[in-house]
């Protein structure tokens, strides 16, 4: 395999999370596909040898393409506002596919894009990379042109913007089961809360990358007793104690070759992992404002009360 092949297989590995940022950046499926496509042709023409992060030195440049389009928009549409016969609003000539539309935006969130277009280009750009994706402001920073401070800055203001509309765009501070709505009943929850986990289990199994995004809070956060821990280091895994945001929650269990059991766990909907029949480990999920905030991943089973279902 030469270099530009080795190239085009990791940016195919990397398609779905920089396709990811692209779209919640533009708002766009079109967009998102243009932004995609010009990453991999300035990529191809780099000198990407040297680069020892290459998703890290991918998205840095889909969120450079995203920026830069999303400035060009700001401007089509100020450029327009005195244009007779137009309402501010630039034309688009690429044609949509209303379902995949559709599809996307339910899994982003209407209400959250519409917040999204509200905000300032180096807004939007610093609170999607930081809050949905962990990127460091450090390196967010050369991005909009800015500190590290000022960068900090721009995303407190973007999730400021939410807080006003009572808007969370990752229901946090759900506990490991979480609790049911206002005014739900908990047998409802729980089959709401079952549905998601299953379309979670769906998701990691098809490798399916955005279908997990979909369904994951920003700021999910997955913790593993020192039992998994230790388990997965004798099978020589990379295990941790702990991981933090959708993309990297994402990216653990995407493509994940497992058979997990739907179960209760103390009386709530999760999953088992029971080979032979026998709980061997679980893992349960908090639950709110329809999204996943936590997953807890226990092998010491102790004074827990699994039913495989």
């Amino acid at each position: 395999m030469n270099e530009h092949e080795w190239l085009a297989a990791r940016f195919e590995a990397d398609r779905p999370r920089l396709r990811a940022v692209a779209y919640r950046m533009l708002g766009s499926p079109a967009e998102a596909d243009d932004a995609v496509q010009e990453t991999w042709l300035r990529a191809s023409r780099s000198d990407a040898a040297a680069v020892r992060n290459m998703s890290g030195w991918l998205t840095t440049i889909v969120a450079r393409v995203s920026l830069n389009m999303l400035q060009s928009r700001q401007s089509r549409r100020e450029e327009l506002v005195d244009v007779p016969g137009t309402d501010g609003s630039p034309r688009m000539d690429t044609p949509v596919d209303p379902e995949r539309e559709a599809l996307l935006s339910e899994s982003v969130g209407t209400a959250m894009l519409l917040i999204l277009d509200t905000l300032t280009p180096a807004e939007r750009l610093a609170f999607v990379l930081h809050d949905m994706f962990a990127v460091p402001f450090e390196e967010i920073a050369p991005i909009v042109d800015r500190t590290p401070a000022a960068a900090r800055q721009l995303a407190s203001r973007a999730r400021r913007r939410f807080q006003r509309q009572g808007i969370a765009p990752g229901a946090p501070g759900a506990g490991p089961q979480g609790e049911p709505a206002q005014g739900e009943g908990a047998d409802t929850y729980q089959a709401r809360k079952a549905d998601l986990i299953r379309a979670f289990l769906t998701a990691s199994r098809d490798g399916d990358f955005e279908a997990l995004l979909s369904v994951l809070a920003p700021d999910i956060v997955l913790r593993c007793d020192p039992t998994v821990v230790r388990m997965g280091a004798a099978r020589g895994r990379n295990a941790v104690a702990e991981i933090r945001g959708s993309d990297a929650v994402a990216r653990a269990f995407a493509k994940l070759s497992w058979d997990p059991l739907p179960a209760l766990i103390d009386g709530s909907a999760g999953l088992a992992y029971a080979p032979d029949g026998v709980p061997r480990a679980v893992y349960r999920f908090g639950v709110a404002g329809g999204l996943i905030t936590g997953i807890d991943v226990r092998a010491d089973l102790t004074g827990l009360d699994v039913v495989l279902r």
